[in-house]
């Protein structure tokens, strides 16, 4: 696993006070902007930490990453915290900390946000060359916490020199799926942050055209409040583009494979790392 020397280990890495002090102009672009609430910071994270961050990520083929790999994706991710880089843990506690929720509370305007320390469904994601991630609205609940219910999902981009032919954009569509409303290229300490809604979809459909060698790389963390009542379960909303043709039933068909999956999941409390091992399992038997 890919290790780093902590340096400035008092400074902090990431400098909420300049970013309150921008609270007014940023709150209104977050919760006006379309096609759901989201917003684009640039320069989030302290350049030394973000620099460090980057030169700290684990390679795919370091222990622990989970191998997404099925109809609607092509992605890895780690998610164990034990098995990230002490770098890359100090950050994400710092994403994670009440100071940093008060902050995301005070600019997406939902009050009680709460931090998962379990990273169900973040922590670390890499893409390769070919990788992808189909347009889909995220699960709405946590698998092992039925009161928490999803809010917003926090990415930070480690792509130093990412050049638009690479392409991997996030892209936003409307509520109806009717068209992309904004691309946003995943350059180096990009910060972005959106509603995690039942229909706020995005995602990255088109395969990533990075050079071998190359890897499309991220932080995501999400958010959580605490309901009285249960809120709405559903697993992730996949969906097909217009103009997508057969390709659509596919989509479809492998989205209710996950949400079964999904139901399984909460029953059994295992996790995505058993997923993981199935589907490398049938991959090599395809072989």
């Amino acid at each position: 696993m890919a290790s780093t020397t902590v340096i400035q280990k008092a400074s902090p890495m990431l400098n909420l006070d300049k970013w309150r002090n921008r609270l007014p102009e940023l709150r209104e672009a977050y919760q006006t902007d379309q096609p759901y609430p989201h917003i684009v910071i640039d320069d989030f994270l302290e350049p030394w930490a973000a620099k460090q961050a980057m030169e700290a990520f684990p390679a795919v083929k370091d222990e622990g990453w989970i191998h997404y790999m099925h109809v609607n994706e092509k992605k890895h991710g780690l998610n164990k915290m034990e098995l990230l880089p002490s770098f890359i843990q100090q950050l994400i506690q710092q994403l994670n900390s009440p100071e940093c929720l008060a902050f995301v509370s005070e600019l997406t305007g939902i009050k009680g946000l709460k931090a998962d320390d379990s990273l169900e469904g973040g922590g670390l994601h890499q893409s390769q060359r070919g990788g992808y991630l189909n347009i889909h609205a995220d699960f709405t609940v946590h698998p092992h916490r039925r009161t928490w219910r999803r809010r917003v999902n926090l990415l930070i981009y480690l792509n130093e020199d990412w050049q638009p032919e690479y392409k991997g954009d996030l892209e936003l569509w409307t509520r109806d799926m009717k068209s992309c409303v904004q691309k946003i290229s995943p350059i180096f300490n990009r910060c972005v942050l959106f509603n995690t809604d039942e229909d706020s979809f995005h995602g990255l459909p088109d395969p990533i055209e990075c050079p071998e060698g190359h890897t499309r790389k991220s932080i995501a963390l999400y958010y959580f409040t605490e309901e009285a009542t249960l809120p709405r379960k559903r697993a992730t909303n996949y969906r097909a583009r217009p103009g997508d043709g057969i390709k659509s039933l596919w989509i479809y068909l492998d989205k209710k494979l996950i949400s079964a999956y999904n139901t399984i999941k909460g029953w059994l409390g295992i996790d995505d790392a058993f997923a993981s091992k199935v589907l490398n399992f049938f991959n090599r038997k395809k072989k």
